[in-house]
């Protein structure tokens, strides 16, 4: 097993329900060590840049507008295969989808407020920590 990093957001839907430490929890208890954390709020135009690969999809506009709504919390979380061990904790997009104790399932309230983002490679993981971490932030 290859030792990883990628990138989680918790989402405004969690932030503002005081989630973080909880969903924090299952993260490190699945193996996930947090290198770099920080609360911020994203502007309109920022979650825009972030999240262009979805620009012509009907769901991007809405999607920029929720991502800015309120604080976040972007994170770099590091551990065996943490890729694919994130994205086993997240769960399924829909949370009607999600297995039974993964953090959707638990805590998300729509497949468009599903409470976690996560990097899905290593590519994308590269430049989702780029955008928001600096090289001396990621303090593993």
């Amino acid at each position: 097993m290859a030792l990883e990093r990628t990138f989680s957001i918790i989402k405004p839907d969690a932030t503002r329900r005081n989630l973080t430490g909880k969903i924090n929890a299952k993260l490190e208890e699945a193996g996930l060590r947090i290198i770099a954390q920080k609360r911020i709020k994203m502007t309109k135009e920022q979650a825009g840049k972030f999240y262009e690969v979805h620009k012509d999809r009907p769901f991007y506009d809405e999607l920029c507008e929720f991502m800015s709504s309120a604080p976040v919390v972007v994170q770099v979380l590091e551990g065996e295969n943490a890729i694919a061990k994130n994205r086993e904790v997240m769960g399924a997009t829909n949370p009607a989808d999600a297995a039974p104790g993964t953090i959707r399932a638990e805590f998300a309230e729509s497949v468009g407020e599903n409470s976690v983002h996560g990097s899905d490679a290593p590519e994308t993981a590269a430049v989702e920590i780029a955008y928001f971490f600096s090289g001396i932030e990621l303090v593993g």
